[in-house]
C-alpha cells in the first residue's frame, strides 16, 4: 500500500505540474511536450487504478497519434510569438472581462452545489468484477451498447479538428511553390521536351 500511495502522489505530482505548464509555457512545442507529459503521467495513475486499457489507450493512441499530430501541426504553423504577444495589451481589458465572467460562474456553481445522497445508487455503469469480465471487455460493452451514440459524435469532433488543422496548414503563402497535379497531368510532350541539334565542340 506505501508503495501504491508513493506511485500516486509521484504520478499526480508531475500530472498537475505538467498540467500547469502546458498553459504557462511561452514556447507552443513545448506546450505540446508537457501535454505529453500529462497522458504519460494519466496512464500510470490509470494503471493503478486497475484500468490498463485506458492507460494504453492514453499512450499509444493519444500520444502517439493526437499528440505527435499537435506537434507537427504547431510546428507546421510556424506560429509568430512576437507578433502574438503585440496584441497581448489591446486585448487586455475585454480578456480580464471575459476571466471574471468566468470566476463568477464557478462561484455560482459551487456555492450550489451539493452531494447527493443518493448519487451512489445512480451510477449508470457499475464496475464489473474482474473474475467475470476484463476490463477491456467491459470497457468496450460499455462504449457500443449503451454510449454509441456519444462515441460516434466524439470521432466527428475529431474528425473536424483534424480537417481544421490541415485547412491552416494549406493557407497561401508568398514565395512558396505549389504542386498543381492537373497542369502536371495535362501537360503535352512539345511543352515539356525540346530536341536540339548540338554541334561537336558546341554547347546547347
Amino acid at each position: 500500500m506505501i508503495i501504491q500511495a508513493l506511485a500516486f502522489y509521484l504520478f499526480a505530482g508531475v500530472l498537475v505540474a505538467a498540467a500547469v505548464m502546458v498553459i504557462a509555457a511561452r514556447n507552443p512545442v513545448h506546450s505540446v511536450l508537457y501535454l505529453i507529459l500529462c497522458f504519460f503521467n494519466a496512464g500510470g495513475l490509470f494503471v493503478l487504478l486497475g484500468a490498463e486499457f485506458l492507460a494504453m489507450l492514453l499512450v499509444v493512441v493519444y500520444v502517439g497519434a493526437v499528440a505527435v499530430l499537435f506537434l507537427f501541426v504547431v510546428m507546421m504553423l510556424d506560429v509568430n510569438l512576437t507578433e502574438l504577444r503585440q496584441g497581448f495589451l489591446h486585448y487586455l481589458p475585454i480578456g480580464g472581462l471575459i476571466g471574471l465572467i468566468l470566476a463568477i460562474e464557478l462561484l455560482v456553481v459551487l456555492g450550489a452545489w451539493a452531494f447527493a445522497p443518493d448519487a451512489a445508487s445512480l451510477r449508470a455503469a457499475p464496475t464489473p468484477d474482474p473474475a467475470t469480465i476484463d476490463n477491456t471487455r467491459a470497457l468496450g460493452l460499455i462504449l457500443y451498447d449503451d454510449y454509441v451514440y456519444l462515441f460516434q459524435i466524439s470521432g466527428l469532433v475529431l474528425l473536424v479538428a483534424m480537417i481544421g488543422a490541415i485547412v491552416l496548414t494549406l493557407r497561401e503563402r508568398a514565395g512558396v511553390r505549389r504542386q498543381v497535379v492537373s497542369a502536371q497531368i495535362g501537360r503535352r510532350r512539345e511543352q515539356t521536351i525540346e530536341i536540339r541539334k548540338v554541334k561537336p565542340g558546341q554547347g546547347v
